[in-house]
């Protein structure tokens, strides 16, 4: 993955973003769902279907994402398609998935792909 050289000092509208963000992101269903639509965008249907949740539930938190920005929308016919807006939002969640599987599984860490995160240094 490429990584874009990040300031340790943020502007103000990009620390909102990322507030905004996992603030939509702190529910277990809309993590799910974030995570599903990682693979390629759902029908809400679809997104029932899996969830084992009622419309109504996984509708109200497609909503919450979609007010964040995080997915977009596509209507066919009498249905929605949802997908992610960027694929940095994927990325942040596999990666906090990952996360998760090494705390719960006793891993060991790893270094990035380019061998440090790269916030900023050269």
């Amino acid at each position: 993955m490429k990584h874009h050289a990040l300031s340790n000092t943020p502007h103000p509208d990009d620390l909102k973003l990322v507030v905004e963000a996992f603030k939509a992101l702190s529910d277990a269903t809309r993590a799910r769902l974030v995570l599903l639509l990682t693979q390629h965008e759902h029908s809400v249907g679809e997104l029932v279907a899996v969830l084992q949740q009622p419309q109504s539930t996984v509708s109200r938190h497609l909503g919450i994402l979609r007010g964040a920005d995080l997915v977009a929308t596509q209507r066919r016919g009498t249905s929605v398609y949802y997908r992610l807006s960027d694929t940095h939002l994927g990325e942040l969640v596999r990666q906090a998935f990952a996360h998760a599987q090494h705390k719960r599984m006793g891993l060991a860490d790893h270094p990035d792909i380019d061998g440090a995160m790269n916030l900023g240094r050269p």
